[in-house]
């Protein structure tokens, strides 16, 4: 099987300078993909966009428009194949990576809708002007592990739309979800260049956010990494780069919060993915009158949630994707406990019917500041909980605002007016009243401030990030009056 796709045509490296060898977390001895890769690859795709893009651009939108509707069909014909090879390469249970392909599938109808009105052309009332927008030309889109699909899908449907070409890196991780999103605008019958892929991992990706060939750089992942695209571009201040980072994300609940809903949303918000998502709850701040109850139910429920091959009906949670994960999530767990944390739930490796980088989702109570480095201020991208107990809203939201991220936070309790209190003091860019801070909707903005992002939402702004906007001043009218200005005569 070929993983690249450039040029209308899928391919493999010919001179390869290494190969990604791509086992399944969950089952380590099961080889998902072998996959050569090499720079040259990325040069020729890159090559390929740049050729593709002015006929794509003047195609139109409404010929765009009907190809991704295609793209969508393609999707929803190979929802089984891409469900189980999400599963397969990241270790999501089959449940939950139906979920991210049927969100795929939704991505595509919020762009051509909603999502195209904020990209729009339009008359400027009572002035001879518009307000066009103008694609960027070959955007590179570098995905993420956790949702290898839906993540870089929702910023490749709005960049095509926009008229743009794209060349998508996915994670090493995940290249076989990547082919198969290839299959998709393959079947589809995209023009050649329009959407390509290229695997790889760090060599490939540096190079192609270095490349002279890109206008724009959509990128989802790690803070340091988004540090180091943005200081390789620093000398090019023509190329967009849009980061969605990570997050050290806070659940608050006061005394009021219905317990048996806050338990359920703040447990999925912090173990669902295995907690690898940016989104994820990690940090718990729950006021004094209602602490112990909703530690001895979440307690509960962190016993009760069902580890397992992910291939294997009621489970909740499968593996994380590493054994560095795993590895940073023990390590930073004896750190908290060393720290003055109670084990609540010690969480631990998880010994699976299969070997793979399970373990088990844990829970921790704050004993004093709960101030520890290496686990309270650091993303762990796993199933951990940390409680701490607060006097009041004030102290819950300080707490909460004192990480170098603003991602998400998720605030707990039946009155409006304690929500818009917290509300109008959290620094975050999604924020969530009575649900799951790992939640998201696609009609929404997506972003993160401070550390989380750089100003470039996703979501239902997507495609803001995709184009440029330009001022268009029309002509005087035929019997306007000549223009005159003092000191020159005509």
């Amino acid at each position: 099987m070929h993983f690249d796709f450039i040029a209308g045509n899928f391919s493999s490296a010919l001179s390869p300078e290494g190969e990604l060898t791509v086992r399944s977390p969950a089952e380590l001895d099961d080889v998902v993909a072998r996959v050569p890769w090499a720079r040259s690859q990325l040069d020729t795709a890159i090559d390929s966009a740049r050729i593709a893009f002015p006929t794509w651009r003047k195609l139109g939108q409404a010929a765009r428009v009907e190809l991704l509707k295609k793209y969508q069909a393609a999707l929803k014909a190979n929802l089984d194949e891409l469900t189980k090879a999400i599963s397969r390469e990241i270790g999501k249970p089959l449940w939950e990576a139906k979920t991210e392909v049927q969100a795929m599938i939704t991505k595509v109808d919020v762009t051509l809708g909603e999502g195209a009105a904020f990209t729009k052309d339009h008359r400027v009332e009572d002035l001879p002007g518009e307000i066009r927008h103008r694609p960027h030309g070959v955007v590179a889109v570098i995905g993420p592990f956790n949702f290898p699909g839906h993540l870089p899908n929702g910023q490749i449907v709005p960049a095509l739309l926009t008229g743009n070409t794209v060349v998508f890196k996915p994670s090493d991780k995940g290249p076989l979800t990547a082919a198969l999103m290839a299959k998709c605008f393959d079947q589809a019958g995209f023009p050649a260049g329009v959407f390509n892929v290229v695997q790889g991992g760090v060599p490939v990706a540096e190079h192609l956010v270095t490349h002279p060939g890109v206008d724009a750089i959509l990128f989802t992942g790690s803070v340091p990494v988004g540090q180091k695209i943005v200081a390789a571009n620093a000398h090019r201040p023509g190329v967009l780069v849009a980061l969605e980072l990570g997050g050290k994300n806070a659940s608050l609940v006061f005394d009021d919060a219905d317990l048996e809903r806050t338990v359920r949303e703040v447990a999925f918000s912090g173990f669902a993915t295995a907690g690898q998502r940016c989104t994820a709850t990690s940090r718990i701040y729950v006021t004094r009158g209602i602490a112990d109850a909703f530690c001895e139910r979440l307690v509960a429920a962190a016993k009760n949630l069902v580890v397992g091959h992910p291939a294997d009906d009621g489970v909740f949670m499968g593996p994380v994707i590493s054994e560095a994960t795993r590895r940073n999530l023990l390590d930073a767990q004896k750190l908290a406990v060393a720290g003055g944390y109670e084990a609540l739930v010690p969480g631990g490796v998880f010994e699976a019917r299969t070997k793979g980088f399970y373990v088990r989702p844990a829970v921790h109570r704050a004993k004093g500041s709960g101030t520890v480095k290496g686990y309270s201020d650091t993303e762990l991208f796993a199933p951990d909980l940390a409680v701490h107990v607060v006097n009041d809203v004030d102290e819950a939201v300080s707490l909460a605002n004192d990480t170098q991220f603003g991602l998400s936070a998720a605030v707990f309790t039946k009155s409006e007016e304690l929500f818009e209190r917290a509300a109008d003091a959290l620094r975050v860019g999604v924020l969530h009243w009575n649900r799951s801070s790992a939640g998201a909707s696609g009609r929404l903005p997506f972003s993160g401030v401070k550390a989380s992002g750089n100003h470039r939402p996703a979501g239902i702004l997507m495609g803001t990030s995709c184009v440029y906007p330009m001022g268009v001043l029309l002509a005087p009218k035929a019997d306007a009056p000549l223009p005159t200005w003092p000191g020159i005569t005509f």
